[in-house]
């Protein structure tokens, strides 16, 4: 196991100190070689050694005192033998006595170079301890270090924990009031809540605040605030506060206008999952808003939301939402067809208790689904419906059937009880429980799975002209359930339960001209049922709370509101924001931006057909609003407005334009013309063409009596214009009004 000194265990650093080299104070504590001991050896004291004379003369003398010869055969005296054997002993000795002396010389400087490789390895030796030493307390201080740093982050951990599950808990309590509560005093509550887990860090309760901080909820709109905390989302990778932030930019409220920057939200939006930023792209590349036109990207990005939302309506979570228009007369919104007003709820509710049967039905149904307004209650619905079955409706019993099928708080999921009311209802020949039977024997709740059983009722209903089972019965055909697949079979029921509006009928639709199945493959076509598809999803309910915010004078609210879902593409609420931005009732924009974005937007929704939105752009090019005057340009879109849509306003701005020659050719004859159109194409444009004609009349007579040459008339006419102004027709309108008055009167007084 390795410690933590330096990689090194503590075998290894025993093992270094076994092979450490004991240091050597001198030389002479270290003991010689035994070659060095032998070679320096004496000789005995007691062996005998000749006189150095006589062994001399004996060696070079013979016995007459001359040097001689040496013969062999001479006979050696003992000295002479004594004397060799001393000389031989000598050379030896000499020859050892030098052969030790270079050893010796070779031992002292192998000596010296140990000592002093010693001494280095000492030097070594001492460093590395040295180096140990500090190492010990580095590593001591590092742990010592790191243990407080683990301590403290291990307690920042459990700390962000606990206010992690406190924040858990406080917004998902904030979503369960949310979801159940119904007062406006309950729903604060639920974002008081929201508040204490954003303060602990819960990203989700963020989001929540800072949409109520942009969209109004409840009267906290603060767009700067709501901005700050879309940002710091935004770099935790909130893919809401990035759309959040594209929108901004894409409509300069809070922030600079910036299409390209809101292109770039809304793409990181989209690839974090936003099905708000990919239908809004989707848009964008079908418009060719701030990119090129590209029908098959927008195709791209309508399948992905329309497939999010087929999903919901395949389990019955898609509810329609009503959406008023705020271009319609001022006494009409007050009572509009498409929100129930309290005072004829009530009247509903008595005719309702009194036995109206009829009336029962229509509650029931409106509190099923929450339509025109009312909100969703199931135990109001199933308590409608009960008192119209009993009563002997079919239909109440066939939506009975429906609730216990589906299952909910009031009538909880029950396929013998389903089956026994779609049986009653059935009876009775009633389309709604015929298709509520096959679907009992499509999908086996309750019976065995049965194809033919299902597709005989699908028959029967479809016949009735019951769309869900015109849709079912284009299903069985597109996927061969019970039937051979048939895709024209598939693509006619799909067909016929779309012009009743059946959603998933024209997903389906959408999906065969998409892919070319059964259909000739239309890109347009594909686009444009999948954005019907997608414009059912849940950011709808939006619309209700613009319109009560825009009635309660919360102007701010709803422009934000009907903004954002303008920018998903939303027809309505394109219209409907630029007609609140045309009011200059909003303060979240500055003033001279209002004309242009109102322009913007009602061009946005004149492309998509609305026949208002045509007639206003038409306006503001006549006026100058937003835009540079261009006659031209206005004539050109009361043109398509009165050609395409009919329009009788944009009929009667013709008529005057043609007749003053303005931005095209001056004609009387055509303008008359146009007026007569008018007035047959609208009731209410009879008065107002009335007059016109009568104007165009008298002047008409004026000319031809008072101005009898072209000279004359001309100098006249430009006179005239110079002297009451270029709007003097309006002057003798008024005068003609007045006399037509006065003489009405005279004539009842």
């Amino acid at each position: 196991m390795r410690s933590r000194r330096g990689g090194r265990g503590r075998s290894g650093r025993k093992k270094w100190k076994r092979l450490r080299v004991p240091r050597r104070s001198s030389l002479s504590s270290r003991r010689p070689p035994p070659s060095a001991r032998t070679r320096f050896r004496l000789p005995p004291a007691s062996a005998p050694r000749p006189p150095p004379q006589q062994h001399l003369r004996a060696c070079q003398l013979g016995s007459s005192g001359q040097p001689e010869p040496y013969t062999g055969n001479r006979k050696k005296s003992h000295q002479t033998i004594e004397a060799e054997k001393h000389n031989k002993k000598q050379k030896e000795r000499n020859v050892t006595t030098q052969v030790s002396v270079s050893e010796i010389k070779q031992y002292l400087s192998n000596i010296l170079e140990q000592k002093k490789s010693i001494n280095v390895i000492n030097k070594k030796e001492n460093l590395l301890e040295k180096k140990n030493n500090q190492h010990k307390l580095r590593m001591k201080g590092i742990r010592n270090k790191h243990l407080w740093k683990r301590s403290k982050n291990h307690l920042k951990k459990q700390t962000k924990k606990i206010f992690t599950d406190e924040g858990d808990q406080l917004f998902k309590k904030g979503i369960k009031i949310l979801q159940q509560s119904k007062s406006r005093k309950q729903k604060a509550e639920a974002y008081k809540l929201f508040a204490k887990a954003s303060d602990m860090g819960n990203l989700k309760a963020m989001e929540k605040m800072a949409d109520a901080l942009l969209f109004g909820n409840f009267g906290m709109q603060n767009i700067t605030a709501a901005i700050q905390l879309y940002e710091s989302l935004a770099k935790e990778g909130s893919y809401k506060a990035q759309n959040a932030l594209g929108f901004l930019s894409s409509c300069g409220i809070g922030m600079e206008y910036n299409q390209a920057k809101a292109l770039i939200y809304y793409t990181f939006g989209s690839a974090g999952g936003s099905m708000i930023s990919q239908m809004i792209l989707g848009y964008r590349y079908l418009s060719g808003i701030s990119v090129l036109q590209n029908c098959e990207v927008a195709l791209s990005h309508y399948k992905k939301v329309a497939d999010y939302i087929a999903d919901k309506l395949e389990k019955s979570e898609g509810v329609p939402v009503e959406k008023v228009r705020l271009t319609e007369r001022p006494e009409n919104l007050s009572s509009n067809s498409e929100i129930l007003d309290w005072d004829i709820y009530q009247y509903y509710k008595f005719l309702a208790e009194r036995g109206d049967v009829q009336i029962q039905v229509s509650l029931g149904q409106l509190h099923l689904i929450g339509r025109k307004g009312l909100d969703q209650d199931y135990y109001k619905a199933l308590y409608y419906f009960l008192k119209a079955a009993k009563a002997g409706s079919a239909n109440a019993m066939a939506f009975i059937g429906k609730m216990y099928l589906e299952g909910n708080v009031a009538a909880p999921q029950n396929n013998a009880t389903a089956f026994k009311y779609f049986s009653m209802a059935a009876n009775k020949g009633n389309a709604i429980g015929l298709h509520g039977l096959g679907l009992l024997y499509f999908y086996g709740k309750g019976v065995p799975v049965n194809y033919a059983e299902a597709l005989k009722y699908f028959q029967k209903a479809a016949e009735k002209g019951w769309p869900d089972a015109q849709f079912q019965l284009g299903f069985m055909y597109y996927s061969g359930s019970g039937v051979w697949k048939d895709y024209k079979l598939a693509f006619k029921y799909f067909y016929l339960a779309s012009q009743s509006g059946q959603p998933l009928a024209i997903y389906y639709l959408a999906k065969m001209y998409a892919t070319g199945t059964g259909v000739l493959r239309s890109c347009r076509t594909a686009v444009e049922l999948y954005k019907g598809v997608c414009e059912l999803g849940h950011w709808t309910e939006k619309f209700l709370t613009a319109y009560f915010a825009y009635k309660n004078g919360d102007i701010d609210s709803s422009l934000v509101q009907y903004a954002l879902l303008a920018e998903m593409g939303y027809e309505v609420a394109q219209s409907n924001s630029a007609f609140i931005l045309e009011s200059k009732k909003a303060k979240i924009l500055e003033k001279e931006k209002m004309y242009p974005m109102a322009l913007l937007l009602w061009n946005r929704a004149a492309i998509q057909g609305n026949a208002f939105a045509r007639v206003k752009i038409g306006d503001y090019h006549y006026y100058g609003y937003g835009t540079k005057k261009d006659y031209q340009t206005a004539a050109t879109h009361y043109s398509i407005a009165a050609n395409k849509h009919h329009s009788a306003q944009a009929m009667f701005n013709l008529a005057y334009m043609y007749e003053h020659g303005l931005g095209i050719a001056k004609d009387v004859r055509l303008a008359r013309r146009l007026y007569d159109m008018a007035a047959k194409t609208s009731p209410d444009a009879h008065i107002p063409v009335f007059f016109a004609l009568v104007k165009l009349e008298t002047v008409h007579l004026f000319r031809d009596i008072l101005f009898f040459n072209q000279f004359t008339m001309r100098w006249k006419w430009m006179k005239l214009d110079n002297t009451l102004g270029p709007y003097w027709d309006l002057f003798v309108i008024g005068l003609i009004v007045a006399v037509l008055i006065f003489l009405l009167r005279n004539r009842y007084l």
